[in-house]
C-alpha cells in the first residue's frame, strides 16, 4: 500500500464512522466488513454517496462521456461528479491548481511545462469532423483541400466546387483547445500551427452555433457533438463520411482520442482513479456507444494504425511532423494561469498579409490626401471653360496666373532628371540634396514609386 493510501485510510474511516447513521453508508460498511483485508475496507469507504468530485473541461468530453457515465456512477452508489462545462484550457487549469479533481480534453498530453503532474488517459475514439451550414452546396473535401483552408491559400467555396463567395472560417481561440491541437497536429505536424480562422470562439459549442447561421461557415468539431443535429452539415473527408463505423474501422481519416485527465498530487486520487476506471467498465462503455463514440479499448486497431495514418496524411498534404523539443519553460506572471498562457492564438501568415495590405493602403490614402491639399494651394484652371477667350489686361483678376509648374514641366531655371535602372526616390532625393517630400510635391507622386525613363523636377530653381 503506497503512503499515500495509508495516509487517506484513516481519514476515510473516521468520515464512514461520523455518518454511519444513514442508510447507504451502514450499507457500504457492512459490505466492507465482510472482507478482513484493509484494501476492501478502503474501497467501500470511498465510494461513500457523500463523496462529490468536480470535473472541468470541454464540451466535447462533458457531451460524449461523463454526463452521462456521471449519472451511471452516482446510481451504482460511487458519491456524485460536479460538472462545470467550458473549454480544455479552463480543465487544465482547475486540475493543476486544485479546484477541480478530474478534467477532460480531445487531445492528449501537449508537452507543456503547465502540464507537469497531470496524467491523460484515452478513454473514447471520437471523429475530427468540419461542419457548414446545410445550404452550402459542398459536402466533401480532401485532407490537402482541409489543410490549404487553414492554411490560407484556399479562401473561396468556388476553389472547391462551391459558389463563388469567401469561406468564413471558425476555430475555437485558444489553439492548445482539444479539437483544434488534434486536427492542426494531424494536418500539420504540430497542434500549435498558425491558422487562417479570424472567427475565433471560446469552445466548440460556441462555435457549432456560429455555422447554423452562417451558409459561408467552416468550422471543426467532433462527431459525437453534431451527430443527429440537422442545424449543421458533417463534410465527408476524402470521400468518407464520418460515422461510429467509419471511426472504427479507421476509414475516416481523422479519428482522436478523448481523455480524462487527473492531478497525481490530488488528495481525491484515489477517487479520481476510480472513476476513471469506471469510464473504462463494460457499464461505462454502453453509454459511450449511445453518443457514437468508440471506447478505448475497443479502438486497438485504431491504436496499432495510428502511427502510419499520421504519417500518410501530412505526407498527402505535404507536411512534415514537427520533432518534438524540450523547450525552456517560460517565466510565468505572478498568478499566471494555463489558459493565460494558452488563450492567444498565434498570428496566422494570412492575417500578417492582411495587415501589411491595410497599412500600405493607409499610407497611400495618406499621401493622396497629403498630394490633394498642395494640389489646391495651386493656382487652377478646373473652372475655366473650354472656349477660346481674349484676355485684353495681363492684369485681368478673372483668371488664376498659369506657369509650367501647373502642369508639371521644369519651371524657368529649374532641374530635371531622368531616372536610370536601380534609381530610388531616396537615392535620387541625396543625388541632388533635395527632399524626398519636395520631389514628390512637385512631380505630383502619390509614392516613393519611379519608372526608369521618368523625368522629374529635382530643383525649381
Amino acid at each position: 500500500m503506497s503512503v499515500r493510501l495509508v495516509r487517506l485510510l484513516p481519514v476515510a474511516l473516521i468520515g464512514a464512522c461520523l455518518v454511519a447513521a444513514t442508510p447507504v453508508v451502514a450499507k457500504t460498511h457492512g459490505s466492507a466488513s465482510k472482507s478482513a483485508h484493509g484494501k476492501s475496507a478502503h474501497s467501500a469507504s470511498t465510494r461513500s454517496t457523500g463523496s462529490t468530485l468536480t470535473w472541468r473541461g470541454d464540451v466535447t468530453v462533458a457531451h460524449g462521456v461523463v454526463t452521462d457515465v456521471a449519472q451511471a456512477w452516482q446510481k451504482a452508489g460511487h458519491g456524485r461528479i460536479e460538472l462545470q462545462t467550458f473549454n480544455t484550457a479552463s480543465g487544465l487549469d482547475a486540475v493543476r491548481t486544485g479546484t477541480a479533481d478530474l478534467a477532460g480534453a480531445a487531445r492528449g498530453a501537449s508537452g507543456s511545462p503547465q502540464e507537469a503532474g497531470l496524467t491523460f488517459t484515452p478513454v473514447a475514439w471520437d471523429g475530427l469532423v468540419m461542419v457548414t451550414h446545410p445550404s452550402n452546396p459542398v459536402s466533401n473535401l480532401t485532407l490537402s483541400q482541409v489543410h490549404d483552408i487553414y492554411y490560407g491559400k484556399i479562401t473561396n467555396w468556388s476553389q472547391v466546387g462551391g459558389k463563388n463567395e469567401p469561406i468564413d472560417l471558425y476555430a475555437v481561440a485558444s489553439p492548445a483547445d482539444g479539437v483544434e491541437f488534434s486536427l492542426r497536429k494531424l494536418l500539420f505536424g504540430r497542434g500549435t500551427q498558425p491558422v487562417a480562422a479570424p472567427r475565433l470562439y471560446v469552445n466548440t459549442s460556441k462555435l457549432q452555433e456560429g455555422i447554423t447561421l452562417d451558409p459561408k461557415g467552416l468550422g471543426a468539431t467532433t462527431l459525437s457533438n453534431v451527430v443527429g443535429n440537422p442545424k449543421m452539415k458533417m463534410i465527408r473527408i476524402n470521400g468518407v463520411a464520418p460515422s461510429a463505423a467509419t471511426v472504427a474501422n479507421g476509414s475516416y481519416p481523422l479519428f482522436t482520442q478523448l481523455y480524462l485527465i487527473t492531478n497525481s498530487s490530488s488528495p481525491k486520487v484515489a477517487q479520481t482513479q476510480e472513476f476513471v476506471d469506471f469510464v473504462n467498465s463494460d457499464a461505462a462503455k454502453a453509454v459511450i456507444r449511445r453518443h457514437g463514440l468508440v471506447p478505448y479499448q475497443d479502438g486497438a486497431t485504431l491504436a496499432s494504425m495510428d502511427d502510419a495514418r499520421r504519417a500518410r496524411i501530412l505526407a498527402e498534404v505535404g507536411a512534415r511532423p514537427v520533432p518534438a523539443t524540450r523547450a525552456t519553460p517560460p517565466i510565468a506572471a505572478p498568478g499566471a494561469t494555463y489558459a493565460s498562457q494558452v488563450a492567444r492564438a498565434p498570428t496566422s501568415e494570412r492575417t500578417l498579409a492582411a495587415r501589411q495590405a491595410l497599412d500600405e493602403r493607409r499610407a497611400k490614402e495618406a499621401e493622396a490626401k497629403a498630394a490633394a491639399a498642395a494640389a489646391a494651394a495651386r493656382p487652377s484652371l478646373a473652372n475655366v471653360s473650354s472656349e477660346a477667350t481674349t484676355v485684353e489686361k495681363s492684369g485681368d483678376s478673372r483668371f488664376a496666373k498659369v506657369n509650367s509648374t501647373a502642369y508639371g514641366s521644369t519651371p524657368a531655371g529649374g532641374k530635371s532628371y531622368k531616372v536610370s535602372r536601380g534609381d530610388t526616390l531616396s537615392s535620387i532625393a541625396r543625388k541632388h540634396s533635395v527632399d524626398v517630400a519636395d520631389l514628390r510635391r512637385w512631380n505630383h507622386l502619390s509614392s516613393d514609386s519611379v519608372k526608369p525613363g521618368q523625368v522629374l523636377i529635382v530643383s525649381q530653381r
